[in-house]
């Protein structure tokens, strides 16, 4: 009768519980909630800084500058009354994102912490640094080289017969979505070196798929790109491959011995 009870019991087992002390399924979700919460709990309070209204002002016109240089007499609709507050705050959500990327990134992490072993983690800080330094400089290139050439393109064509007179919404819209779009192609190294230095793949084998690396990454830029245009898909295309290249030298550097 005992043994029955013990094959009764043995067979109701929480299907969410495992063996060897590993996190169950309900624990990876807890997981997850709190990693999430922890992310948008940076994001909000990186946004505070640019509730300051001259501050959030500058950087409007900051984002802005790219269409003033295309034509001098830029200015921007704003259709609907509300318009320019839903900018204000898509603006200080950019501001957010850019300043809570440690923590984004630190996050992220710590979710795939149980995972890795005591040597791996380790490196969890030098990547936190590489990967929010790396989503810096992608701002940086969508705002000097990508948005100019963008909207250089874009203002011109078709200009025989219309101009150019978005509303801010869209502007803003574009423009975050491309600067945004960059800062996460320039994570391309940061994710390729890590994929090899915890055994994932080998730098060997990505160094081997350089031609599907080559067709995947314009198969992005073409979903990614908030514009159909070639040129702008080709700037986003371009970099995408050669910071694969580029991890994949810090792959070889960083290798698993």
């Amino acid at each position: 009768m005992t043994s029955d009870t013990e094959e009764l019991e043995t067979g109701l087992e929480d299907p969410f519980e495992t063996e060897g002390g590993e996190m169950t399924l309900l624990e990876h979700l807890l997981e997850l909630r709190n990693r999430v919460t922890w992310s948008a709990a940076a994001v909000l309070l990186g946004m505070i800084p640019f509730f300051y209204l001259p501050l959030g002002l500058w950087l409007i016109e900051f984002l802005i500058e790219p269409a003033y240089a295309q034509n001098d007499n830029f200015r921007a609709q704003a259709i609907t009354p509300m318009e320019n507050i839903f900018t204000y705050f898509r603006v200080a959500l950019l501001g957010g994102i850019t300043l809570g990327m440690p923590m984004l990134v630190y996050q992220a992490l710590r979710f795939t912490g149980p995972a890795l072993t005591n040597q791996e983690k380790k490196w969890v800080i030098p990547l936190v640094i590489g990967a929010s330094l790396s989503f810096v400089i992608g701002l940086s290139f969508g705002y000097l080289i990508v948005l100019p050439t963008a909207y250089s393109f874009l203002f011109s064509f078709g200009s025989q017969f219309a101009d150019v007179t978005p509303t801010i919404s869209s502007y803003m819209d574009l423009t975050i979505r491309l600067l945004l779009v960059m800062g996460a192609v320039f994570q391309t190294p940061i994710i390729v070196m890590g994929l090899a230095k915890f055994g994932v793949v080998s730098a060997r084998k990505l160094a081997g798929w350089w031609r599907f690396a080559l067709v995947i990454s314009f198969a992005i830029s073409a979903i990614v790109t908030p514009t159909p245009d070639p040129i702008t898909q080709t700037l986003v295309g371009g970099p995408i491959f050669i910071l694969y290249m580029v991890g994949i030298c810090l792959a070889w550097l960083v290798k698993r011995d």
